[in-house]
């Protein structure tokens, strides 16, 4: 018997491209699931939130609680104008929120967008903070999606997203399904591009004009992180604090700066494909409309690169959390202890109700 639930996901990554929404229809019959987004948004945020997630690097309580309920009531806003044009009503809304804060080698991990107000000011049913219990379990709190990786995409080796962090999500020989943060992408190529007056580097067009320089690209690719082991997972703090000082240490012309970062990437991220042993890589996020990046990556990995259309690109995310938060109301597992490496399996979330 399929069963069919309809549900709005949220998403805001790191890159602060703006607000995705993504109305979505989850059908299940026996051993498989399947996914249609339906329709889908990029709402961004008006300058005074921006320039507060963009700029704010350390938060006392007093500003988490405020940022909280603010992106609360902005969420639900955008929610109810969403909806009514759809003239519709989900059965749920599942969001991600905000991350301000994560560091989950301290314990610590804050998505903003209150539940409780969204739930109250939309009247559906809200889960959110999907992150707090497994890093109080002692896991890295991150990666979520890898779960909708395996439930939806299983007939790739790989999974890839090249949102303001990239990861990569994969099942490995043994059948556990193992995923992680693999390095910044859009998060440091906007911020170059901004430095030319761009939002974003289009088609990869600055790095194209460029010339890697490969002393620095040697420094960037030495980082301690990369050194690391699974399950791991990065953050505003590592980038500010690791990631930058390295690339801000040598003056260059923006496009070398670019090219160089553009091919630290794609380094990065053919490792990671050859760690998964994966022949067939689907790869999502903006980063995956960067043509020079996607090029490069091709040329370091022997994988067959699997680009989908637009709205997979931009949504998948905003969708696979639609269904993380129907997994909670569902008290199904959403979160993997061999990706976060907490102690153990989570239905992960908090479910809000409108009273």
């Amino acid at each position: 018997m399929e069963e069919v639930y309809y549900v709005t996901g949220l998403m805001s990554g790191s890159s602060l491209d703006g607000v995705d929404l993504a109305y979505c229809e989850f059908s299940r019959t026996p051993g498989r699931w399947d996914f249609r987004i339906v329709k889908a948004v990029t709402i961004p945020y008006p300058s005074e939130i921006s320039e507060i997630l963009s700029t704010r690097l350390e938060w006392d309580q007093q500003q988490l609680y405020e940022t909280d309920q603010l992106l609360g009531a902005h969420y639900a806003g955008l929610l109810n104008a969403f909806h009514s044009d759809l003239e519709i009503k989900p059965g749920l809304i599942s969001s991600h929120g905000h991350t301000l804060l994560h560091d989950p080698d301290r314990g610590i991990t804050f998505q903003a967008g209150n539940g409780r107000i969204m739930a109250r000011l939309t009247g559906i049913p809200v889960v959110s903070d999907f992150r707090r219990e497994d890093v109080a379990r002692g896991g890295q709190g991150a990666p979520l999606v890898p779960v909708g990786d395996r439930l939806l995409f299983s007939r790739y080796g790989a999974c890839i997203n090249l949102g303001g962090f990239s990861n990569i999500s994969f099942e490995n020989e043994s059948g556990q399904r193992i995923a992680f943060d693999v390095c910044p992408v859009n998060t440091a190529l906007n911020r170059i591009a901004g430095l030319e007056g761009l939002e974003f580097d289009r088609d990869g067009g600055l790095a194209r004009k460029g010339t890697v320089d490969r002393e620095l690209l040697a420094r960037i690719n030495a980082l301690d992180y990369y050194q690391r082991t699974p399950p791991k997972s990065l953050g505003r703090e590592w980038f500010h604090s690791e990631w930058l000082p390295v690339v801000e240490s040598r003056r260059m012309e923006v496009p070398d700066l670019m090219a160089t970062v553009t091919e630290h990437a794609a380094i990065k991220l053919s490792e990671a494909i050859r760690q998964s042993l994966a022949r067939s890589v689907l790869v999502t996020g903006g980063g995956a409309m960067n043509r020079t990046l996607i090029e490069k990556m091709q040329y370091y990995s022997d994988a067959r690169l699997h680009i989908p259309g637009v709205k997979l690109i931009k949504y998948k995310e905003a969708m696979v959390f639609a269904l993380l938060g129907l997994l909670r109301k569902l008290g199904e597992v959403n979160c993997l202890a061999s990706v976060t490496g907490g102690r153990s399996d989570l239905s992960a979330g908090t479910v809000y109700y409108k009273s």
